[in-house]
């Protein structure tokens, strides 16, 4: 205040005051009006000639009309962010008297604001040609941010409407994808940080931003992510062979080497995958601290990001195919709460069921039930047996509807939830077997029977032949070991009517056989971006590969009759230590074939030999 109201330092300059200059612009003497925006377009000009003109601007905005638009963009492009803290509020405070007295330059005001979201380039010119186009590191970049968003709030107080025309301009500055890491990263930031002061514009933000991380994350194809990190990998392996038979490191040289491998090692090989890295970290942070304050989880916030995330999750997520990172902001979200985890199955439940709902996207609901029961560790057995029993419930049902009427038969485009759904209750099952029969196997396999898993995979529709095949093979496995249902007998049917047949146009080729007619994926297969991994990989279920034992185990049926210390025993010699492990993963991305190699928890699909 008492900078504001001392009056202004006395600095070199031309011509009479501004209103005199405006005035005579209007009556066509334009010859101080040039002088005048040459003065303000000087790179050297002054901190105090800056204070001086804002301090004669504020005071003359009623003159800053639209055909003035010139003079004010003028105005808009001075170098103010890196000036003096006196600068700095004397150009806040021109701004809040700007766009309170003539709205006409809100969007001019709000552009340039958003257009500082981003760190500035740094250009090294030599012979007209650009040597270094760079981020700019300065290190007051983080304060810079702060006054910027301290002059979105200032122009927002002064004008209610200003969200409706600031969400355009964020959605048109947003940089593209193939910009820096530190471009993304602080933009992304910043719009986030948005959201805190003009809440009502928080949904359309966090659509901007998945909308933008899925268009990365469907660029960057998960066996893509893969064999750039074994190449990164293998090169690294070489060079550090080539260095240990050149060079006897000292020790602190070899300290510090540790240093810069650590380092390294965090980034991820595909610039794409490095970019969607960093992204997902920083939306894994804005959900925590919106749902956590001072370290409690807070209900009411959290909810209200839920719905909004679940709003998000319904237009993009879900109608897009085989995305494989972006959607796990539901995963952690879910995780806060279970009765979030239940809601969000509940929400699935009802997308699957409707059959006024597009039978992609039901087929897609269907997907993400079984992956989310089989994957979250926080889901407890007890949920997972209420879904098993609604989606088997609804299961019987489809098959009684369908088993008299003439669509009875093995159809994807008649059936695909159907098949979507046993898909889920297999997956499930084979993820979560060894918990619904843990403490108690008599119980446990007296719920499993009461599935009625036989008819389901008798029916005229034949959802074995549809299903993944590497599903198929586990879920055959595991309940012929506990004499739930022989798949065997169907599967070798199925296998016989697929033989592959060899074109005779062609060269005699071999025509392969489809193995994933759903075109199904599980959306929440391991997640492999280093560093926002960490944020996941505590809650998530892996799998691990399965011992000569396990296979041998899982070919012999168990006895009837056993009693309840026999069955304790059985239990103690195949329940693992840890209740997150189990052994190995069916893969949806090569479905009946190896999966990657450096596939971290989903290792090559097992093949149990049918029994002779």
């Amino acid at each position: 205040d008492e900078f504001i109201s001392s009056p202004p330092r006395k600095t070199v300059r031309f011509g009479g005051t501004l209103t005199e200059i405006l005035l005579k612009y209007e009556k066509g003497d334009t010859t101080d009006f040039e002088l005048l925006k040459h003065q303000l377009s000087d790179p050297d000009i002054k901190d105090a000639q800056i204070i001086n003109w804002l301090h004669e601007f504020r005071a003359s905005v009623a003159y800053l009309t639209k055909e003035l638009g010139q003079l004010v963009n003028i105005l808009l492009k001075l170098p103010w962010l890196r000036r003096s803290r006196e600068v700095v509020e004397e150009y806040l405070g021109f701004l809040g008297n700007l766009v309170s007295a003539q709205t006409v330059h809100l969007r001019p005001c709000l552009r340039m604001i958003v257009a500082h979201f981003v760190p500035p380039r740094i250009t090294i010119r030599e012979d007209d040609v650009d040597i270094s186009d760079s981020d700019d590191d300065d290190e007051n970049i983080s304060a810079n941010f702060d006054t910027c968003h301290r002059a979105l709030q200032t122009v927002a107080r002064y004008v209610p409407s200003t969200p409706q025309f600031l969400m355009p301009i964020l959605v048109e500055f947003f940089p593209f994808i193939n910009k820096s890491e530190r471009t993304l990263e602080c933009y992304v930031h910043n719009l986030l940080r948005v959201t805190v002061y003009l809440p009502t514009l928080r949904l359309q933000i966090l659509e901007l931003i998945i909308e933008r991380l899925l268009k990365l994350d469907v660029s960057t194809p998960q066996q893509d992510i893969e064999d750039a990190e074994e190449t990164a990998n293998n090169c690294a392996s070489e060079e550090k062979s080539t260095e240990e038979g050149l060079f006897d490191m000292e020790e602190d040289e070899d300290r510090k080497g540790n240093k810069v491998v650590s380092a390294t090692t965090e980034r991820m090989a595909h610039p794409l995958a490095e970019r969607l890295d960093v992204l997902m970290t920083i939306l894994f942070s804005y959900i925590r601290d919106v749902c956590h304050v001072d370290g409690k989880l807070d209900i009411s916030n959290t909810k209200d990001l839920y719905r909004d995330l679940v709003s998000v999750f319904d237009k993009l997520i879900l109608p897009t195919h085989a995305s494989c990172h972006v959607q796990y902001f539901m995963f952690y979200i879910c995780s806060f709460k279970l009765g979030l985890a239940e809601a969000f199955l509940d929400h699935l439940w009802k997308k699957l069921q409707d059959p006024n709902n597009p039978s992609v996207i039901r087929q897609t609901a269907g997907s993400y039930i079984g992956s989310f029961l089989a994957r979250a560790k926080f889901i407890p057995i007890v949920t997972v047996k209420a879904c098993l029993d609604l989606l088997v419930n609804w299961l019987h049902k489809y098959i009684d509807n369908q088993d008299k009427g003439a669509n009875a038969y093995c159809d994807v485009a008649l059936h695909g939830p159907f098949y979507s759904t046993c898909q889920a209750v297999f997956y499930t099952l084979i993820f979560r077997h060894k918990q619904l029969l843990d403490g108690n196997l008599r119980k446990g396999l007296s719920y499993l029977q009461s599935l009625n898993f036989e008819r389901i995979v008798m029916c005229q529709l034949n959802p074995l032949k549809i299903c993944i095949p590497s599903v198929v093979n586990l879920f055959a496995a595991i309940t012929r070991k506990y004499q739930l249902v022989f798949c065997y007998t169907i599967i070798e049917r199925n296998n016989r009517q697929l033989i592959p047949v060899v074109r005779s146009g062609t060269g005699g080729d071999l025509v392969q056989t489809c193995t994933n007619p759903l075109d199904s994926f599980f959306p929440f297969d391991p997640y492999i971006l280093k560093r926002s991994k960490k944020t996941i990989d505590p809650m998530y279920r892996f799998w691990e590969e399965l011992s000569a034992e396990d296979l041998e185990n899982l070919k012999k049926p168990i006895k009837k009759g056993t009693s309840e210390d026999e069955d304790d025993d059985f239990l103690k010699g195949e329940t693992p230590q840890n209740d997150g492990v189990v052994e190995i993963a069916p893969n949806s991305y090569e479905s009946n074939t190896r999966s990657p190699v450096s596939s971290i928890g989903s290792p090559a699909d097992c093949y149990v030999p049918y029994p002779l």
